[in-house]
């Protein structure tokens, strides 16, 4: 299966797209991974969540100004609508989500 580019994973038709800009070495990017799964089960088949590593994906990361870590960026329909650095409590992301989930 080929690769699918960063504009294709966040244009996914009718469905939000949470992304985690992380790196394995960042203490509060493991805090963010359980809260991330918790958040992307209820709301499977609503909500695409997806992980990009900084240091992989550093063109990627300056596009979209990310400057500290961990940084959640959602997308709906190919646009960021919400960003927020640091631990996100899981409430607080679902309400962040909730307005996009179809």
């Amino acid at each position: 299966m080929p690769k699918k580019s960063f504009s294709e994973l966040i244009n996914s038709p009718g469905m939000p797209v949470l992304v985690d800009f992380y790196a394995d070495w960042c203490g509060p990017c493991k805090t963010m991974a359980p809260i991330l799964e918790q958040v992307a089960a209820q709301h499977q088949g609503k909500l695409k969540v997806i992980k990009i590593d900084v240091d992989r994906n550093q063109a990627v990361a300056q596009q979209f100004r990310v400057q500290g870590i961990p940084t959640l960026i959602l997308f709906h329909k190919g646009q960021p609508v919400w960003r927020q650095s640091g631990v996100v409590p899981g409430t607080q992301l679902t309400q962040a989500v909730q307005p996009f989930l179809g």
